[in-house]
């Protein structure tokens, strides 16, 4: 019977110690906005009656792209690429072996014999 007493004891000042630190209540805040509900009442009226508002994006199509290279400097890039000697030739295709190009990148080649015939014909 003192062991009921003592763990009745023990609850009750458990319980005024968690009433000790409740918060108290402060209302409802007032709300803070910087748009007048006559502004936000027209947003969202435009919102809701904009047009594929609920399609995720991308399944229109394409995205609009803004190039931010060169366009003259990637073709050359691209045909010289290309035209690369010995592009499919790896040298890890034998032990110890070594790919030395003995070819000339034609792209190059096309290159150089313009810009020689450029000149001459001014």
């Amino acid at each position: 019977m003192k062991t009921s007493h003592i763990l009745a004891a023990a609850a009750l000042s458990f319980l005024a110690a968690a009433g000790a630190h409740a918060e108290t209540y402060q209302g409802v805040q007032a709300p803070v906005s910087a748009v007048n509900r006559a502004d936000i009442e027209a947003e969202a009226a435009r919102t809701a009656s904009a047009p594929n508002q609920n399609v995720v994006r991308g399944s229109r199509g394409a995205e609009p792209f803004k190039a931010v290279a060169n366009p003259e400097a990637v073709y050359a890039q691209a045909v010289a690429t290309a035209n690369a000697p010995d592009q499919n030739v790896t040298g890890g295709s034998r032990v110890n072996s070594r790919v030395i190009s003995t070819m000339p990148n034609r792209a190059d080649t096309l290159q150089q014999a313009q810009k020689q015939v450029a000149p001459a014909a001014k």
